[in-house]
């Protein structure tokens, strides 16, 4: 939060296919009222960060957020859980620009898709390490 800027490795599979484990995303500080629906934001909540999809809007107590290939939503974040938002992600070959609405929305179709399906969650994984060596 002071430096404005953080820089980290994701190691979770949540909000595949937006993000794999391995690629390494810049986050900036935000004001809640900055945040708009769709984007991804880094929240902290019992000392664990999450780095998920903005889905409901701020109210006084708090906001929500989901994995794009999560079957439900995260339990309800306090106002001072958000972190930041994503600015900028790598795969560690080249930068990938932020996701559009529509490409968010393709993103969580298929995100469901790995959420239910295991050997597809699989399967991904497997093309993804290999396209990444």
């Amino acid at each position: 939060r002071r430096a404005g800027h953080l820089r980290l490795c994701v190691h979770g599979e949540s909000m595949l296919p937006t993000l794999w484990p391995g690629d390494v995303v810049e986050i900036a500080t935000c004001s809640m009222e900055d945040v708009r629906s769709a984007e991804i934001v880094l929240a902290e909540r019992e000392g664990r960060f999450f780095l998920h999809r903005f889905i409901a809007p701020c109210t006084p107590n708090g906001f929500r957020l989901r994995g794009d290939s999560m079957s439900a939503c995260d339990p309800q974040y306090p106002p001072e859980a958000l972190l930041g938002r994503l600015v900028r992600r790598t795969d560690g070959r080249r930068r990938l620009s932020s996701a559009t609405p529509l490409r968010a929305s393709l993103s969580r179709a298929l995100g469901v898709l790995l959420c239910h399906c295991g050997v597809a969650r699989r399967l991904a994984l497997k093309l993804q390490s290999h396209r990444r060596a």
